[in-house]
């Protein structure tokens, strides 16, 4: 087999030892084997300073992250067959773990693919690629997934901010079969159409799925305020778990259309409104407007993107979280959740005691969450560890 060789430092092969799978350029052995030897997106033979083969690595020469092991067999590369056999290993877990085919079918690196990602919605799949090592292979990842899955249709959500960070182009395009804009799913009973080719990343969010399914004690003949509910994911689980009324606030009037088309879709439409705006001077508007709520649903979008971000970040959700505290009803239920890696499941705790302090209320925390099987865990990638979902109670001191 004809391969170039990435050799890395001494010592600089303990985190693959560990488990990890990056490899950063400061690890690179560059006299070497020169990054700027490499094409983009190369599968290249890894090995530790004394030459010791360590696996396969796909390179991006011109990345911080310059190369991902998809292989510790020196032998193998990432091809079609390993990619259907992964492929087939992710679906076998998900098929036992859920009774119905949606779930998120690929996870990146947790499942042995990083820079690919993949949601299935029964007989339609909406991947993402984030790496120019995947990129590579695209007409052979097309190829695998219709081989293990023989889907309706396959879409390429790829139009993230992190193909920026690879130098790949972004695009949306149906690359088999047929795709419609917006597809069906069902998610704790309850059923949903997801924007898929217009909407946020792949359309849907199942990361929090086990969390929206902890609503249905906490919400049943309340008052639920769901805040960036994006197309209702939480305000239309509440309403159809038995919310008296759920008022759902976004700033995309695109997705607020969505919540009522969710809503109608359960036969809850009667008990499910809508506010567009800004979340922040929204619930200062409620609050001004002297309204009350039994249970507040604040779930933003990522506010920490980058390491540099956690201070402004952390202060953000701080912010969010206390505003919502003051339009609670004494006895009353928040649950807050974040989709920032880099926010500490104790900072963001801390975060919350300090709002609840703010505003003198006494906080319980009940229980917490993150994200389900369908979003594996790598114990050597704390990246992968994202989703935080914390159910409090706020009473009176």
């Amino acid at each position: 087999m004809l391969i170039k060789r990435l050799r890395l430092k001494n010592k600089a092969d303990r985190r693959l030892k560990f488990g990890h799978l990056w490899i950063y350029s400061n690890e690179v052995d560059t006299k070497t084997s020169p990054l700027k030897s490499f094409e983009l997106g190369e599968q290249v033979l890894v090995e530790n300073v004394n030459g010791k083969a360590l696996g396969i690595a796909y390179v991006n020469p011109n990345s911080l992250i310059c190369a991902r092991l998809v292989s510790r067999d020196s032998e193998q590369m990432l091809d079609k067959s390993l990619l259907v056999h992964r492929i087939n290993i992710a679906l076998s877990m998900r098929e036992r773990l859920f009774d119905k085919p949606f779930y998120r079918l690929v996870y990146g690196d947790s499942d042995g693919l990083p820079g690919l990602v993949v949601d299935r919605f029964g007989d339609y799949l909406v991947a993402q690629i984030s790496t120019a090592g995947m990129e590579n292979l695209r007409d052979v990842v097309i190829d695998a997934l219709n081989k293990a899955l023989k889907p309706k249709g396959i879409l390429f959500k790829n139009n993230g901010n992190g193909r920026k960070l690879e130098d790949l182009t972004q695009y949306v395009d149906v690359v088999s079969g047929q795709v419609p804009n917006v597809v069906m799913l069902e998610e704790n009973g309850v059923s949903f159409q997801a924007p898929v080719v217009e909407g946020q990343k792949t359309g849907w969010f199942y990361d929090h799925r086990m969390n929206r399914d902890r609503l249905r004690p906490y919400v049943q003949g309340k008052r639920v305020l769901d805040v960036f509910s994006y197309v209702g994911g939480w305000g239309v689980q509440a309403a159809a778990f038995g919310a008296d009324q759920v008022t759902c606030l976004d700033a995309s009037a695109f997705a607020l259309d969505s919540v009522h088309a969710n809503a109608e879709l359960n036969d809850v439409q009667d008990k499910v409104e809508t506010i567009e705006g800004d979340a922040f001077e929204a619930l200062k508007s409620l609050k001004s407007a002297e309204e009350r709520f039994d249970v507040i649903i604040v779930d933003p979008p990522a506010f920490i993107k980058k390491r540099k971000d956690i201070k402004v970040g952390e202060q953000a959700y701080r912010r969010i979280n206390e505003l919502a505290m003051r339009l609670l009803d004494k006895d009353g239920y928040l649950i807050a959740a974040s989709c920032s890696m880099h926010l500490q499941r104790e900072n963001m705790v801390d975060l919350l005691r300090t709002g609840s302090r703010n505003i003198g209320r006494n906080l319980q925390i009940l229980e917490q969450g993150h994200q389900g099987p369908d979003h594996p865990v790598h114990p050597a990638i704390p990246e992968t560890d994202y989703i935080k979902s914390i159910f409090t109670r706020l009473t009176p001191y």
